[in-house]
């Protein structure tokens, strides 16, 4: 990973440092009242995997819904630069956006993203896919709509990760939620495991051979 990417990750990590701590200070109610303010990233543990994730499938058509600040956006675009591919990434707050946009800049990866601003699911059913890695985190309710919207476009052997299945507690019980609908699928083979927030890694088996 090069200079320009490490100084763009360690300002996002100097900033959800900071912004934790004011977190932890506030009112719960309060927190609530300003959380789009915050960054909230994925982490280092979940970025480096899906990085990691990304480049040794040589995935080349990556979705991710929930840009938010553009963190996570950042660990994907780096990856589908490695593999010549390209990055759509979706979400609602044009704010957020400009952010993430000028994140991309500094560290040399815009030409490998596409932002879709608006509702995830208009943007994902314009979407003609195949996708070939998918990130799902932005407002845990709508998980199931969107993975939905997907998951009739994802390629063969393709991965889903969704970000925030044990941590913050209050979203737990939609993530159980949505495990159990994805585990429901006959063609998806699905894991809890406990890195950062804890994810959900699916793999769509559409189309393998199974041994």
């Amino acid at each position: 990973m090069d200079r320009a990417i490490e100084n763009v990750l360690r300002d996002y990590d100097q900033r959800a440092e900071a912004e934790m701590k004011r977190m932890r200070e506030l009112p719960p109610a309060e927190m609530m009242k300003h959380i789009d303010e915050f960054l909230l990233p994925v982490g280092p543990a979940t970025g480096q995997l899906m990085n990691i994730l990304i480049k040794e499938a040589k995935a080349k058509s990556i979705l991710e819904i929930g840009t938010s600040h553009g963190y996570s956006t950042v660990w994907l675009a780096e990856a589908a630069r490695a593999t010549g591919g390209k990055v759509v990434t979706l979400d609602v707050h044009a704010g957020k956006q400009e952010y993430a946009r000028k994140a991309l800049d500094a560290a040399g990866l815009a030409h490998v993203v596409e932002f879709k601003l608006g509702d995830a699911r208009e943007s994902i059913a314009a979407l003609a896919g195949p996708f070939d890695f998918v990130l799902l985190d932005l407002w845990k309710d709508l998980y199931i709509p969107c993975f939905d919207l997907f998951y009739p476009k994802l390629g063969t052997g393709a991965m889903v990760v969704a970000d925030n299945m044990i941590f913050p507690e209050f979203s737990r019980t939609d993530a159980e939620t949505y495990r159990k609908h994805v585990r429901a699928k006959a063609d998806i083979l699905s894991v809890l495991l406990a890195v950062g927030s804890g994810i959900e890694l699916s793999r769509c088996t559409r189309g393998l051979e199974l041994k």
